[in-house]
This record gives C-alpha cells, structure tokens and sequence, in this order.
C-alpha cells in the first residue's frame, strides 16, 4: 500500500478568512470534513490538497487530515488485482470510520469508494459499512453546491478558463453542471465551452501505461480542442487527467495550462 506523504502540518493554514459571498455568509453552521487525499494528489499535486482545504475553511468548514491513508485501492482494482485492492479497501473504511463527511478533490478515486467498494467487498462483512461510508464520500464540487449550497465561494480567477469533464465524475456521480456552476460563480472568471469537453482524455490510470499509443492519440484531440478555444487555463475534477493533458500541453508548448479545480476556487485573483 501506499503511504501518504502529507502530514498535518501541511494544512495548518491561517485561520482567518474572508467570506466574499452572500451566499457564504448565508452558512450557518459549519461542518466537519475529513480530508481524502488521492494518491496522485500526495505524490504529484500536493497544493491541489492545500487549495481544497483552503476552499473548505473559507465557507466556515473545519477539516481533518488522518495521516494514517493510503491509497484507495483504485490501480490494482481496475487493473483486476482485486485481492490487492481489497485491503486498501478495509483499511480506508477502518481510518474514514468516524468521518462525519468525507470530501475529495477526485472524481476517480470519490467513485471508487462510493460505487466500488460495495462491489469489491461484496462477499465480506464490510460491505455494509462500504455501502454507509460511500453515501458521505462526496467529491469537491459535489460536496459545495449539493451539500452546501454554494456557487459562489469568494473565489477570483481573471483568466479563460475551458473546462474537461473527466470520465468518472460525469459518468459514475453523475456530475455535469456542479464544477460549472462553481466556475461561473468565480469573480473574473470567462468560462469557454470546449468542443467535445465530454470526451475522455485518454488517461484512464493504467491504461495510459498498457496502450500508450491510443492514450496519447485521445490526449492529443483533447489537447487540440483545448487549443480551440483559445483558453488560458483547462480545468476539472481529476488530478490524473491533468496530469496527462499537462504533459501533452507542455511537450508542445501550448498557450494553455492544466489547472484542478480547487486551485481555481482556492485563488483570490492572482494566477
């Protein structure tokens, strides 16, 4: 299993914050979130992690790190290794116990707990506490407008922004307008459709490692329709996939620039 780099310190952000929204002001009663830090996030994005925390102290919510996470189980269990994947499984349900609210800055790895872990644990005694775990698992942008409420979170971005709709979000949550919502709701913001922006990237976790050419060939179209637009920045909800389309934007030099939602939410004007 993976072990989680992020400590707690990493979190320890200024407690003073400013509710530039109506609409935040509007909350009334702060929640409790434990923070789910996906693996790719830990690794490779870690201000990703800083910036959702960031978002969710802003709009009066009080956060919680367990440094006892690892990863989810997710590569072994759509590469088939579900025997591997299981003990992540168990031992996520075994730290997340007690978690009032479970928030993730990823689509991918929010399905997997919810939708997948009452499949891969089926056949054991957990699968009941996976199905009860899953049901306060929610996403970033899910958690904000379906749960709080909230468009609007005191965000300032004054750049073109298009956005990627990334596959297990919009297919699995379900999660079409939410991260657009938010985005409109960004001070400065100019949000440009992108041609296609429901079509996958390519990256698909091992997939990009088993078929690289085909990954790269769909990243490649994803690459050129973010070019279309003429946007500063691509957005979404997955950390791997911009990863991915990053790698390809920065290898051909592109304008644009791979950005997770969260950073965008987190920003107060300055890119």
């Amino acid at each position: 299993m993976v072990k989680l780099g992020l400590c707690k310190r990493d979190f320890q952000l200024s407690g003073t914050v400013r509710r530039s929204s109506a609409k935040i002001a509007q909350v009334k009663m702060a929640r409790k979130i434990s923070l789910f830090v996906p693996c790719f996030v830990d690794q490779l994005q870690p201000q990703v992690a800083v910036d959702t925390v960031k978002v969710l102290r802003r709009i009066g919510c009080e956060v919680d790190f367990s440094a006892d996470q690892t990863c989810c189980g997710q590569p072994a269990f759509n590469t088939g290794f579900w025997d591997e994947a299981r003990p992540c499984a168990e031992r996520f349900l075994r730290v997340f116990k007690d978690a009032e609210v479970i928030v993730c800055p990823s689509g991918s790895c929010t399905t997997m707990v919810r939708v997948f872990y009452p499949e891969l644990l089926a056949s054991g005694p957990a699968h009941d506490e996976a199905v009860a775990t899953g049901k306060r698992t929610f996403e970033l942008s899910e958690f904000l407008v379906k749960v709080m409420g909230l468009t609007e979170v005191g965000a300032a971005f004054p750049h073109t922004v298009t956005y990627h709709a990334s596959c297990h979000g919009l297919r699995e949550l379900k999660l079409r307008n939410e991260p657009l919502q938010l985005l409109r709701g960004v001070k400065g913001l100019k949000l440009v459709d992108m041609l296609r922006a429901d079509e996958c990237c390519g990256f698909g976790g091992t997939f990009a490692t088993k078929f690289e050419s085909i990954s790269v060939a769909m990243g490649e179209t994803k690459c050129d329709n973010v070019a279309v637009t003429g946007a500063e920045y691509v957005t979404a909800i997955d950390p791997s996939c911009l990863m991915h389309v990053q790698g390809i934007l920065g290898l051909r030099k592109d304008r644009a620039k791979a950005i997770h939602l969260a950073s965008i939410l987190a920003s107060e004007g300055k890119a």
